[in-house]
């Protein structure tokens, strides 16, 4: 959904705007349709920090990253980014990947991959570099619909690389990918952590890094 892209890093966080250094959630509550996902939560998340969400389907984890990202009001409780004013954190300082990859069927992977690094702030320049790290690049003149799922997750994810910012919020990043890009993208969140990022995941399967874990439903 291209309207949820402000809420949208590989190497490069120096180039952003909003460092963000710190996540807090505190005494977090969220109400989707007149039910109470979950209440009382908290998390700190520092700079070079990642956190797997887990917990049954429905239990909160997608409605959490959409809080944090700004797209989902809060019940209860409150969300701070370090010092930085959460408008401006949320306008340039992190990125949302969905579990749906948002990308149009009809246009070409370079395309939409251009689209989206530049409608989160980066430069047309990076994304050959980006579209090579994910092994795009012969690829980039196809259809999305000619792309199997696991090379349209490569293609969403490719923005992260193309348009650093420093905060990743990942929903089932690993879901259609193969062991072998399980793998790599294991990789490129080591260095987006090694350079001072931070990685908030939902996940089912652990992630293949480092990280503390969050139940929701506990």
């Amino acid at each position: 959904m291209r309207g949820a892209a402000k809420a949208c890093s590989g190497r490069g966080l120096l180039n952003n705007q909003s460092q963000i250094t710190a996540l807090s959630i505190h005494a977090a509550a969220i109400r989707r349709g007149g039910r109470v996902l979950f209440q009382g939560l908290d998390l700190a998340l520092a700079a070079g920090e990642a956190c797997a969400l887990t917990g049954a389907n429905g239990s909160g984890k997608t409605s959490l990253l959409r809080a944090v990202a700004g797209l989902v009001r809060l019940e209860a409780g409150e969300i701070s980014f370090g010092g930085v004013d959460p408008a401006e954190a949320r306008g340039d300082g992190l990125h949302l990947v969905g579990h749906a990859d948002g990308l149009k069927a009809a246009r070409t992977a370079r395309e939409e991959l251009t689209f989206w690094t530049r409608w989160c702030g980066g430069r047309t320049a990076t994304v050959a570099a980006a579209a090579e790290a994910l092994d795009l690049t012969a690829l980039l003149d196809l259809e999305v619909r000619r792309l199997s799922a696991g090379q349209r997750r490569r293609v969403a994810l490719a923005r992260l690389l193309a348009a650093p910012r420093p905060l990743w919020l990942l929903d089932e990043p690993l879901s259609p990918l193969d062991a072998r890009w399980r793998e790599g993208f294991a990789v490129l969140m080591t260095r987006h952590l090694d350079d001072g990022g931070m990685i908030l995941a939902a996940v089912h399967d652990p992630l293949p890094i480092a990280a503390k874990s969050l139940d929701i439903a506990g």
